[in-house]
């Protein structure tokens, strides 16, 4: 049996987060007799997702640029690196920021397929902002396959650019909803009888959880049996935890960290909360819907993320009242805590169908030259 084509997916770190957890998704529904996938990350640290991936057979490289910013450094390891692995014939990036440093030199070392992949339609505004925006605009420059997780992610990275969107695909039977499943959750979590919010995602300002608190307190002062789970790590968790506290809010608020139930946790939940700044995509936003658990999200996410009747949209100019009202409103809402498979597959996002289509694709070009 000849080996399989290796696949070098480029992205910050293998963390619990959206992109991650599509790539981990993907390569467990593989053939890996055929296709392999290793990871070339930005971080030295262990993470999240490593002890899987060596199971699977993959291999991880590490770079410390993201730790120490020595970008000479990373322009003469990553020469070292193509040099050395030139089995290497697809290159998938993830991450815009240094996309147009990784996949130049992929193409100067005769990397055949370089995916410069846009799971993002926004910018955090801070500081580095006009730097971000310039990589934004390299990241494009040698790749020669151009995909986004949704519409508005490929506009807001490529432009103009011909790009084809690969939908954030999920193992749709590990999100059905189960009666079962629920209850044993909500009584390990002590919340047997609460009505549970629910929350996913990196504590960064992107995923905006002080806002997320700001609704909850409202809801709280509603109704006293409002709980809310926040799921997920970042740089800004003790920021969020202190703001709990002062709103008197730390009985009622479980900081759940990285989790491996995530199908089971929203499953759990009566809602869940989305009021991202941005998001290419939003996949955790189709997962809780796959669970058939109602959305309440920020109505800029890409139009993709509505994939049944689950789902609501409010403005973040709106007031908190206008959040809590739609909250209060998925009490009646017939679909919930149904199977929401038909509308999953329906949609385009079943992870087995995904799955065939790129594995085709690196099959197809992962043998000679793309150009």
């Amino acid at each position: 049996m000849s080996e399989p084509i290796r696949v070098l997916h480029a992205l910050q770190r293998m963390e619990a987060a959206g992109v991650q957890t599509l790539l981990m998704n993907l390569y467990r529904k593989i053939d890996r007799e055929k296709v392999q996938f290793d990871f070339l990350v930005h971080y030295t640290q262990p993470q999240f997702f490593d002890d899987e991936i060596e199971r699977l057979g993959g291999r991880i490289y590490r770079l410390s640029v993201r730790e120490d910013y020595n970008f000479l450094k990373y322009y003469k390891e990553l020469n070292i690196f193509f040099e050395n692995h030139q089995e290497y014939k697809i290159v998938h990036g993830h991450m815009h920021t240094l996309g147009g440093i990784y996949l130049h030199i992929a193409k100067k070392h005769g990397v055949s397929v370089r995916i410069a992949h846009s799971h993002t339609n926004g910018t955090q505004k801070d500081a580095k902002m006009l730097i971000k925006m310039v990589m934004n605009h390299l990241y494009a420059k040698d790749a020669n396959v151009l995909f986004a997780c949704s519409e508005a992610a490929g506009r807001y990275m490529f432009g103009d650019k011909k790009f084809e969107v690969i939908n954030n695909a999920i193992i749709t039977d590990d999100f059905t909803f189960s009666e079962e499943k629920r209850n044993v959750k909500r009584e390990e979590l002590g919340i047997k009888n609460n009505f549970v919010v629910g929350s996913v995602g990196r504590f960064e300002i992107q995923k905006n959880q002080k806002f997320t608190v700001n609704v909850f307190e409202k809801l709280k002062s509603d109704r006293a049996d409002a709980i809310l789970l926040l799921i997920g790590s970042g740089s800004m968790v003790d920021d969020i935890k202190k703001i709990v506290e002062e709103k008197g809010l730390k009985d009622s608020v479980l900081f759940l960290g990285n989790r491996r139930d995530i199908a089971e946790l929203y499953q759990a939940m009566d809602v869940f909360l989305m009021p991202s700044l941005f998001e290419g995509l939003g996949i955790v936003g189709v997962e809780a819907q796959a669970a058939g658990t109602p959305v309440v999200c920020t109505d800029t996410l890409p139009k993709e993320i509505s994939v049944s009747p689950l789902i609501t949209r409010v403005s973040l100019n709106a007031p908190i009242e206008e959040w809590v009202n739609e909250i209060q409103k998925t009490v009646d809402n017939p679909e919930k805590h149904q199977n929401m498979k038909k509308c999953i597959i329906d949609a385009n996002y079943d992870m087995d169908t995904m799955a065939e289509k790129l594995q085709n694709f690196y099959l197809k070009f992962g043998g000679f030259n793309y150009e």
